[in-house]
């Protein structure tokens, strides 16, 4: 197992301890809980990266690392929506998509596979990325915000994340369409 792998099963290992740090109430969980997101988050970049700049990508790797991702965002979206009481209905609206957009992407993916074609992520798709885990690590902790710090400072939280939550969601369903879109070939007969 290399060190990319290594970094993806780590993140696997990240994810039960983000998850329990999240829900035992102690003073500023949500906010170790984030800490731990955040490293687990960086993971994903560092393990792609390394793959990539040292040519270390293997099948394992390629299969293990997006369950990974998705494990631990299902996993901080479930969070979130269990947790927030403000705009539940708007946070769980945008969980659902973008939870059934990376269903259809990895349904998609299998069926590639199947056909021994390779899709890699494209640019929207890390734009997508890149905003829900800026949104995640907003909501995350937002009830320690609310508990310890002014009320304002929650307020502005919590709605910069709700905004970017919100265009997280609205790249997800770009992003799939694109991708779909752009690699139909793989849906024909």
């Amino acid at each position: 197992m290399n060190l990319p792998t290594k970094l993806t099963v780590l993140r696997m290992i990240l994810i039960p301890a983000f998850v329990a740090l999240f829900f035992i109430p102690f003073p500023f969980h949500t906010v170790v809980a984030t800490g731990v997101f955040i490293i687990a988050s960086f993971t994903d970049f560092l393990d792609g990266y390394i793959a990539r700049k040292r040519n270390m990508v293997t099948d394992l790797g390629k299969f293990l690392d997006p369950i990974a991702d998705k494990m631990l965002v299902a996993c901080a979206l479930f969070a979130i929506v269990l947790f927030e009481s403000k705009w539940q209905i708007g946070v769980t609206v945008c969980a659902m998509v973008i939870i059934c957009r990376e269903l259809m992407i990895s349904g998609f993916r299998i069926v590639a596979s199947a056909k021994n074609v390779v899709l890699a992520a494209d640019k929207l798709g890390k734009i997508k990325t890149v905003l829900q885990m800026i949104a995640l690590i907003l909501l995350l902790p937002i009830a320690d915000i609310y508990a310890y710090a002014p009320a304002l400072l929650g307020d502005i939280v919590f709605y910069a994340g709700l905004a970017i939550l919100v265009l997280a969601t609205v790249m997800a369903v770009v992003s799939g369409c694109h991708y779909i879109v752009k690699n139909k070939d793989v849906l024909k007969d």
